[in-house]
Formats: C-alpha cells, structure tokens, sequence
C-alpha cells in the first residue's frame, strides 16, 4: 500500500510539475498564480469530464436497457424504466470520475496556491482533497436515496397490478420504509459534515424521542394507523365506504400512510385522515361485493281500507295467474272450501283466505322465479309488518345477484313495477297522502 501510494504521488507530482511548467514558459504567467491557474484548469477538467461520462453513461444505459425491455416485454424492466431507475443509477459515473481524477490532480500535501485561499478565507490547513471527497460522498448518498427510492416505487407498481394488491395495500407500508431510509440518509448526511461516525448520531436519538414525539404527533399517528389499515386489511383500493362524519360515501382511491382518499358518487374527492379511520366508526360494502348479492329491503305500504277475504269468483280469477296455482290449491286443501260461504252465511265463521295474504304469497312466488334473485345461501322474504299510519307495510327482504349499482337499481325499479302495478289484480290500493289535486276533487264532490 505504501509503494502504491509513493507511486501515485510520483505520477501526480510529475503531471503537476509539466503544467505548470507549460503555464509559467509558454503562457508568460507567473510562478505565485500558475498553481491558481493549475487548480482552476484542473477543477473545470474535472466537471467537464464527469458531466461528459454522465452524458456517454445514461445515454448507453438508456438505450439498452430500453431496447432490452422492448425484446422481452417484461412488466418489471418497464416499471424501471418509468421509474427513472437507470436514469438516476447513471449520475453515479460522474461521482467515480471526479473521485479518481481528484486523486490524480490534487493531493493532501500542502499546496502554496490552496494555502494562500485559505488563509484569506480563514481557513487554515484547508484541503482541496478532502473536500472533494466531502462532497463525492454526499452526492452518492443522494444518489443511493435517489436509486432506492426508484427501487421502491418499482417493486410498490409490480405488486399492485397482482392479484395480491386487492387483499393487501402495501402502499402505506412503503410510504413508512421511504421514511425510515430518508432518515438514515439524513443521518449518514451529518455524519459525514461532521466527520462523525452514524452511531453517534444513531445513540442521540433516544434521547430526542420525547421531542419528536410532541413535535410529530399527528404524523405518527397517522403513520401507525396507515400501518394498521394495511396489515388488518380494514380498507384497500377499490372498497366502497360510507363516512358520515367526513361526507364520504363512494369508492376508495388511495389508502396512503397518512390519509385515505375517497372518491364519493357525485365525482368529489373526499380526503379522510388514516388515524380517524381506526378511531371512527364507519361501513365497508366490500362484504356485499364480494358476497354476490345486494340487498333489496323496500316495503309497499298497503291501504287498511282495500284489504278483504276472496270469495269465490275473485279465487276463480286468481286461480289464472300460474304463480299462484300451487300456493291456492294447497291452501284450500288445508282450509277446505267449504259450503257455508257459498250458501249465503258469513265469512267468518270459516277460515277464509284474504287478497293481502294472497298477494305476499304471489310476491314470494314471483321473486322466487325471477332470475335477477340470489337465491342459495341468501335470505328470500316477504313478510308483512305491523300497520301504521300508513298502511300495511309489506316487506320486500332480498338479494339481487348482480351488485353493480346501476343494474341493481334497475332489477330493483323492475320488481316494484311489477308488484305495484299487480295490486289491483287482487283488489288493493297502494297508500299515499293525498295531494292537492284529490284535495280539490273532494272539496268539490262534498258541494
């Protein structure tokens, strides 16, 4: 190592000797600025050559690796590409160009023409080496953060166009390790301004924490609860949300380390921090899409006034309609026909059916044969609720099996048409308070 080093400064020694022997003969200038002019020449040599290498560098890189990419039409060598990764690995050759040329030119010895500048500066023992070796390292720690950085996007883009992404979003994870080695960056950055080693810094920290913890307070919870969104698995892209307190209602677009972003039905986006997701309450349908089935739940609220028993030419009617054959001849099986209603007696002294109980009975037929209709695994229900002051509510409990809103809504706008329409059919009247015109009707009869 030592014969190495005699060498090199040998070699640097007699290349500087040669300029500024040229300076001071050819050019006429004088010994005490000839090592100025040296230092200038060398240091504009120096960035020319190293940008010059950045330039020949990236446009190599670049090329093959984009004609690469093209030929085999990997997702990851894109992904690359579109991160600027070989971009940013190609600023490394100007770091290894000034690196080793400063080492040529310049050297630890005292050097008259840098003693002269630093002292006017006040800097004293000043070296041109070590400063360029200051500087080198910097840049490679940006550069390394840079390259990284690209790393992490890259491998974040891969994973989200997996099948893995709609059960894990790992964004807010690499949001966290960015930050971490961000820090660390920051570290090894002050480490080498100060000439310190990391640990020291690394050994400080502790002591700090009840700062950053005071100061960072809303970050870390934010941090920690992005955490918790993705590792629990409560929320991920593509999740249809309802959040009352903050106006969301629509799809999830973004789940980050610190909010999560809501785009709601009427195309606003709504910004939600990531710790009020973990602290508030507040409804996920992921269930429901992945379950199949939407659910109807929507009642026809009968009129007290139209409800009846059948006799038997109304039963006659119904026993067309080919929904309902089944259910009546089973019914008046069980509860027998009987001659008492035909001879004139009262109704009551018989059980009898009635057209509202014929009707949920039709309702239940014609769901169960409507294709549009979950109908393994999920409730189908019609059932009747206690009156109130609008009538006799009439439940519809069921589950669409096509979740997209737009079709769900029009299965749903299909059934109720249908039913409502089918009232009359069994002598009933749908409730509804009156309007101005019936109002207007009313008056003038009463006259």
């Amino acid at each position: 190592m030592g014969s190495c080093f005699v060498l090199d400064l040998s070699i640097e020694m007699d290349l500087k000797n040669k300029i500024l022997k040229l300076l001071v003969d050819n050019l006429a200038i004088k010994e005490e600025y000839a090592s100025i002019a040296f230092l200038t020449i060398a240091v504009l040599v120096i960035l020319l050559l190293a940008w010059l290498s950045n330039f020949l560098v990236k446009g190599f890189v670049l090329n093959f690796t984009r004609s690469l990419t093209e030929k085999t039409k990997t997702k990851t060598g894109k992904y690359l590409l579109e991160e600027k990764f070989f971009h940013r690995l190609a600023h490394l050759a100007p770091a290894f160009v000034i690196s080793a040329l400063s080492s040529l030119c310049f050297s630890d010895a005292p050097d008259s023409a840098v003693e002269s500048v630093a002292s006017t500066i006040g800097a004293p023992g000043f070296s041109l080496l070590s400063l360029i070796d200051t500087l080198v390292n910097l840049y490679l720690v940006f550069i390394g953060l840079w390259v990284i950085d690209a790393v992490i996007n890259t491998g974040l883009k891969l994973y989200q166009h997996s099948k893995l992404s709609t059960k894990l979003p790992l964004k807010g994870i690499c949001q966290a390790i960015k930050i971490v080695i961000n820090a660390s960056g920051l570290i090894f950055i002050l480490s080498i301004l100060l000439d310190k080693s990391p640990l020291y810094f690394f050994s400080g920290l502790g002591a700090l924490t009840a700062v950053l913890l005071l100061v960072f307070k809303d970050a870390i919870l934010g941090l920690v609860a992005g955490i918790q969104l993705s590792v629990n698995n409560m929320i991920r892209p593509g999740d249809w949300i309802e959040m009352p307190k903050y106006g969301a209602d629509g799809d999830v677009i973004e789940v980050s380390l610190t909010t999560v972003k809501v785009q709601n039905f009427d195309k606003t986006i709504t910004s939600i921090p990531a710790h009020a997701m973990v602290s508030d309450a507040f409804k996920n349908w992921r269930g429901m899409s992945e379950s199949g089935g939407r659910r109807i739940k929507r009642s026809i609220f009968i009129d007290i006034s139209s409800i009846r028993f059948l006799d038997s030419v109304k039963l006659n009617e119904l026993r067309k309609i080919e929904l309902l054959q089944e259910y009546l001849k089973a019914k008046l099986e069980d509860i027998g026909e009987g001659d008492d209603v035909k001879n004139g007696q009262s109704s009551l002294n018989q059980r009898n059916l009635t057209n509202i109980g014929t009707f949920r009975a039709y309702c239940l037929a014609y769901l169960r044969a409507n294709p549009s209709i979950h109908k393994e695994g999920m409730t189908l229900l019609v059932r009747q609720l206690a009156p109130t002051e609008k009538g006799v509510p009439i439940e519809i409990y069921v589950f669409v099996n096509d979740t997209r809103w737009v079709h769900y809504e029009g299965i749903q706008g299909d059934i109720f048409d249908h039913l409502l329409a089918s009232l009359h059919t069994f002598d009933l009247r749908a409730f509804q308070l009156p309007s101005d015109s019936s109002l207007t009707k009313l008056a003038d009869s009463s006259f």
